[in-house]
């Protein structure tokens, strides 16, 4: 598992390592069923405090991508639910676009990128 976090960026690290294993789920390292390190062990391996991650964690499982199992720990398992998934990517387009169009990129152009981060992933349809 390849995790990079950027101790400069002004991105609160607990959300670059959800954002991290997002991506890592849409590029297949991350398959239904798989578990993640325990808590500590990602911790000790980044290089960062052990609630940094349970909060990343704690917040993937409010999101619907992963569930905690008592034996397992974190497990990737993607929550179905269409309607709250395109609710929530809706809301968070409405700001991403008016910054778009704030330093006028063009529909065009948003659209490209769209096509470009979806061939990233498998050409998702």
């Amino acid at each position: 598992m390849y995790i990079e976090i950027d101790f400069n960026s002004d991105e609160a690290l607990y959300l670059q390592l959800r954002n991290q294993i997002i991506l890592g789920i849409a590029t297949a390292q991350f398959r239904e069923g798989d578990s993640l390190p325990s808590v500590r062990q990602l911790a000790d391996t980044i290089g960062i405090n052990m609630h940094t991650v349970n909060k990343a964690y704690t917040v993937l499982k409010q999101e619907g991508y992963v569930k905690v199992d008592r034996r397992k720990g974190a497990v990737i398992a993607i929550d179905g639910d269409r309607v709250r998934t395109l609710e929530t990517l809706k809301k968070e387009l409405r700001v991403l676009l008016a910054k778009s169009s704030c330093k006028s990129i063009t529909r065009k152009e948003v659209h490209e990128l769209i096509d470009e981060i979806y061939e990233e992933y498998g050409g998702l349809k």
